[in-house]
């Protein structure tokens, strides 16, 4: 059994969780609600920064923008796809538009577009909207691949 920084969606803490206590429903030490609800966290740049370096788990982003309509199309997929890969992966979602600092930095060129972290550093990135299967399947894959390069 390992412990392992997870940063809390809500307040931004980062929380020491056991492995082994990640599917019963951990909550924060700080703010005392759930670090898994299954829904993707709305991050600003700030809490983009907190959760991509202090998170131990792989963390999915979602750089969208509210006028984008294939954003707005895949909205309802990414939630189911964040039900699916929660508490193995944290999922969250930043506004290209009001985080303009962290899309320029990333060189995110088109939306919506998935970025998957993993300590720290983007392993794999896929532009274009998914279905939840896909984006689960895609994250999976993603994941091994990343597990075995390591």
């Amino acid at each position: 059994m390992s412990q392992l920084h997870v940063v809390c969606p809500h307040c931004h803490t980062t929380n020491r969780v056991q492995s082994d206590d990640l599917a019963k429903g951990p909550d924060c030490g700080s703010c005392h609600q759930a670090l898994f609800t299954g829904h993707p966290a709305n991050l600003d740049a700030t809490a983009f920064e907190r959760h991509i370096a202090r998170s131990q788990l792989p963390v999915l982003v979602d750089f969208w923008a509210p006028w984008c309509g294939p954003c707005r199309m895949m909205a309802p997929a990414y939630e189911q796809a964040a039900a699916q890969l929660e508490p193995r992966v944290q999922v969250v979602k930043v506004n290209t538009d009001e985080a303009q600092g962290v899309g320029a930095r990333l060189n995110i060129r088109s939306i919506p577009t998935l970025a998957l972290f993993v300590n720290g550093r983007e392993v794999a990135r896929q532009a274009g909207a998914m279905g939840a299967a896909d984006i689960v399947r895609w994250t999976q894959g993603q994941l091994a691949r990343s597990a075995s390069t390591a």
